[in-house]
């Protein structure tokens, strides 16, 4: 597949304000394969999920206070603790490896099959995504909008996700063709997708922003990718 954008005006067409250096880690735009097929979660990690898994409650107290707590994405977590509950369930189940996905794996789920900004035309972002356009500035219960092609929820909106990899704003200059993972090193992790609490013009299959693996917001949480043991 293609990742990236290969057109930064149609960003600005959409948002003028946006400042063009912000959004130059998007391009250039370049060719994906991968080497594997994975399993993606068809929602990030719920609420239940994590207290499943994990035996304890994790993220804002309001979040857990709700009626529909349940079905909730578990937010505030950091990338380091993405890890420890992907240990803990790698543990539980011996049939498959769970880990984060790549920023390329995600971009490519997000994209299904499509080049544009979104696998849909902008007018209908409501009715696949919350943003703080319809979602009163609050998370929202997970596979509320519509699927992708691939049957996936929220992959635009909702929450932030983590990925695996290191964040590198030049890196698609010299990223590899075939099951990229990012730079080695770094200082900050990629997430991707946008949250209820953004503007729609962040809401983009390509759309990148980092943070330290430390940082918790509120408005982050992580989905997985599931690969087969011994394939």
């Amino acid at each position: 597949f293609t990742m990236g954008t290969a057109d930064i005006a149609d960003v600005l067409f959409e948002h003028p304000g946006v400042d063009e250096a912000m959004i130059r880690d998007e391009t250039p735009a370049h060719c994906v394969v991968f080497d594997q097929p994975f399993y993606l979660g068809r929602t990030e990690v719920t609420q239940l999920q994590w207290l499943t898994v994990m035996n304890k409650r994790h993220g804002p107290d309001e979040h857990w206070s709700r009626r529909d707590w349940r079905n909730l994405p578990v937010t505030g977590v950091t990338w380091h603790d993405t890890q420890a509950f992907i240990e803990r369930l790698n543990r539980m189940d011996a049939q498959f490896r769970y880990r984060l996905p790549s920023e390329a794996e995600w971009e490519y789920a997000a994209r299904a099959g499509t080049t544009g900004l979104r696998p849909f035309p902008p007018e209908a972002l409501a009715d696949h995504a919350w943003t703080i356009i319809n979602s009163g500035d609050e998370v929202q219960p997970v596979a509320m909008r519509k699927a992708s092609p691939d049957g996936l929820h929220d992959m635009f909106g909702n929450v932030w996700e983590w990925t695996a990899d290191w964040y590198a704003p030049d890196y698609y200059a010299g990223s590899p063709l075939h099951s990229p993972g990012g730079p080695a090193s770094g200082t900050k992790k990629v997430r991707r997708g946008g949250s209820y609490h953004c503007q729609p013009h962040l809401v983009r299959s390509a759309y990148r922003a980092a943070d330290t693996p430390g940082t918790r917001y509120s408005v982050i949480g992580f989905r997985l990718v599931a690969e087969p043991v011994g394939h």
